[in-house]
């Protein structure tokens, strides 16, 4: 059996997995941090707190695992000392008092408070479980300015030993020390692996990790990561590529389309039964590019991007409609970014996310796709870290085969032809467009796959 840890912004969850996918036991304890205006911290003592709680719930039928891996927050840093105690508060991943992202928050970090190692959220409760510092993984490393192909970090304005260690997620890293077994209930001993981030650990989840297939996080907002066999090349910047466990590489980008922009519409809403109304209305009498704060960058960069409605909803019932269905024609704009890119589009498409609570919008969201989907039992971040230790302690050989051998399919929802949707498609795409958010080669390909025969 297997460990997984997840440590997000609103609270920490940790399962224990057997070998085929049965969750045996888990646990989860609440976070809570500090926002004020830009600003936005977390108390590194309560991650460790959290993670004590959840992890012991977890284990309380007494189950012993072979081995663990931790997934965190994309972008998350502190600063510590050289036994990896924490000297600062955390610079959650969207505290915007730094400039821009990686390099500029440590040197912001660093001129805020002195000295100090650069630590990720996973580090730290890595540290406290081995009893001292082990190397970071390159997936939590990316956003400080860690560069996978050429295995270093980027030229920075850094001081010389600031930056930890690297190898690659899935390494072996250490044991769970006695005074950590003592507070969590862990097994000393337990094999402590390299974790990934929680996007990164989501898409393990999904089952599928061949070369060509794809899952979509849907939740707050909407997350697309894919499997390709070399790093996916985007002179826009607005993909990213995370170095996969097996050597394989794993390309995505964030849109701030989701169902944070259903909340703001419909903040005393029942989506339960609006998404019964909504069948009503396919396609809705709107166009909706349903963004719920400014700026969008995926599949294209536009910093003051704004939602829109083309058209005026008949009611209530047809404005969730068009938000539902706008969610997924930008979702459909994504996958036709990637082909245009020359990623492989065409594999195994996987829907996880809060939004599969939704058996309406995860039938329209294939048929708008036109494309099969398969829907997992339980796609969490922790489940995907579970599979990472299982191949990571050596127990299994091919990462691939771990995870279709530990994730389990609920459903599989067939895709449509998207054909009723693909008017709404080409006007969202030419009024993007028509605002000059959206690159011309971009709107172009998306014009050519939707009519290609």
């Amino acid at each position: 059996m297997w460990m997984g840890i997840d440590l997000g912004t609103q609270g920490v969850r940790a399962v224990v997995v057997t070998d085929d996918g049965e969750i045996l036991g888990s646990g989860a304890a609440p976070l809570t941090g500090l926002r004020d205006g830009p600003r936005h911290e977390q108390r590194p003592a309560d991650w460790w707190t959290a993670t004590v709680t959840a992890v012991r719930q977890a284990l309380r039928a007494g189950h012993r695992p072979r081995a663990l891996a931790i997934c965190s927050t994309s972008g998350t840093v502190l600063l510590a000392d050289g036994h990896g105690r924490p000297l600062t508060p955390a610079l959650m991943y969207d505290d915007g008092r730094a400039p821009g992202r990686g390099p500029g928050r440590a040197l912001w970090l660093l001129r805020e408070y002195g000295p100090g190692h650069i630590t990720h959220q996973a580090d730290l409760i890595v540290t406290r479980l081995a009893g001292r510092p082990l190397p970071t993984d390159s997936s939590h490393a990316l956003k400080t300015g860690y560069d996978p192909e050429r295995g270093a970090f980027g030229q920075q304005e850094l001081p010389g030993g600031v930056l930890p260690e690297v190898v690659r997620p899935g390494t072996r890293l250490g044991e769970v020390g006695a005074a950590a077994a003592e507070e969590t209930g862990i097994p000393a001993g337990t094999v402590i692996v390299a974790g990934m981030t929680d996007g990164c650990a989501a898409q393990l989840a999904s089952g599928p990790l061949t070369v060509g297939s794809w899952n979509s996080v849907l939740g707050t907002t909407l997350v697309l990561k894919g499997v390709t066999a070399t790093p996916l090349r985007d002179p826009a910047g607005v993909v990213y590529n995370h170095l996969s466990p097996d050597g394989n590489w794993l390309p995505g980008g964030a849109s701030g389309v989701g169902g944070g922009a259903l909340r703001a519409a419909f903040p005393d809403a029942d989506p339960a039964a609006l998404d019964g109304l909504a069948a009503a209305h396919e396609p809705a009498g709107a166009v909706a590019y349903p963004l719920a704060a400014r700026g969008e960058r995926f599949p294209f960069l536009a910093p003051d991007a704004i939602g829109f409605l083309l058209g005026e909803p008949g009611s209530a019932a047809d404005h969730w409609a068009a938000l539902l269905q706008g969610v997924a024609l930008v979702e459909r704009l994504c996958l036709d970014y990637l082909d245009l890119l020359g990623a492989p589009v065409d594999g195994p498409l996987t829907f996880t996310g809060g939004a599969v609570r939704s058996a309406y919008w995860t039938r329209l969201r294939a048929e708008v796709l036109g494309r099969e989907v398969r829907v997992p039992e339980c796609g969490e971040p922790a489940l995907g870290m579970a599979v990472l230790a299982a191949y990571g302690s050596g127990a299994a050989p091919v990462l691939g085969a771990a995870a279709a051998r530990m994730v389990r399919i609920r459903e599989v929802v067939p895709g449509g032809r998207g054909d009723r949707f693909t008017e709404p498609y080409l006007m969202m795409v030419d009024e993007l467009a028509r605002r000059g958010w959206l690159p011309d080669p971009l709107a172009a390909h998306a014009r050519r796959r939707t009519t290609a025969p």
